[in-house]
């Protein structure tokens, strides 16, 4: 189903909230139930009959490039984004990786310590759907920072409940509901016509910018598990689980 659309897996963090596991390697190979996250992410895509990857690099690059090399690219095409020079944040690691998105029409951005199994499928089709420029996957989970859409499910506001600060991004958002985003989303290309920031730059401030005249859409996933891998306290829950699932 999903032969023209790629992914673009955010694997050049410093891990610094997993130390001392990051402090010889990428938390994109920090294993889970003796799987790195990467390889993890990876094999959850592909499950989602996606087999074309760029995964941008920073800490410990060549590590990574060597796993990937050892794991024969896990029979994929599989391209790196280098940010080896600069941590970009996840808006410039978006535009950095320009050239190796932009060939097809829409991709997935996904968390290297997001473990879920989200289905990835219905999200493609929510977004072809809706014409969306981007569409955010997100749930009820509790979250200190939160993402609001109104009526029509569009994102209008963005709010860090432990301080009161808002940032609004669309005149119509009465009322709006909020979500805490999951790590995954999808975009279409186009939305490299639009993104003028330059250099380290949120990707979350990236679309509550063009939230004012572009769909930026919710979908809100249904899952069985879902995972943040970057604390350690998740990280040996999601080892419990995963023993417990046999996955």
């Amino acid at each position: 189903m999903n032969k023209n659309i790629k992914a673009f897996i955010l694997a050049a963090g410093l891990g610094t909230r997993l130390k001392p596991l990051t402090d010889d390697k990428p938390k994109a190979l920090v294993k889970l139930n003796g799987k790195p996250m990467l390889e993890h992410v990876i094999q959850n895509l592909k499950k989602a009959g996606i087999n074309n990857f760029v995964i941008n690099v920073h800490h410990f690059a060549d590590k990574i490039e060597t796993f990937l090399k050892e794991k024969n690219f896990f029979d994929c095409d599989i391209k790196i984004s280098d940010e080896r020079a600069k941590l970009l944040d996840t808006g410039g690691a978006l535009l950095h990786a320009e050239k190796l998105l932009s060939d097809c029409d829409n991709f997935i951005i996904h968390n290297t310590d997001i473990l879920s199994d989200i289905n990835i499928n219905k999200l493609v089709k929510h977004h072809k759907k809706n014409n969306a420029l981007a569409t955010l996957a997100v749930h009820k989970k509790k979250s200190s920072r939160k993402l609001g859409f109104n009526k029509d499910k569009e994102l209008c506001i963005w709010k860090n409940f432990n301080t009161g600060e808002t940032k609004t991004a669309k005149k119509e958002c009465k009322d709006p509901e909020f979500y805490a985003f999951t790590g995954i989303h999808i975009l279409n290309k186009t939305v490299f016509n639009n993104i003028t920031e330059k250099g380290k730059f949120s990707v979350i401030d990236l679309y509550l910018r063009l939230a004012a005249e572009h769909k930026i859409k919710a979908f809100e996933a249904k899952y069985n598990y879902w995972f943040d891998l970057g604390k350690p306290e998740t990280l040996k829950e999601a080892e419990s689980y995963i023993k417990n699932m046999q996955l």
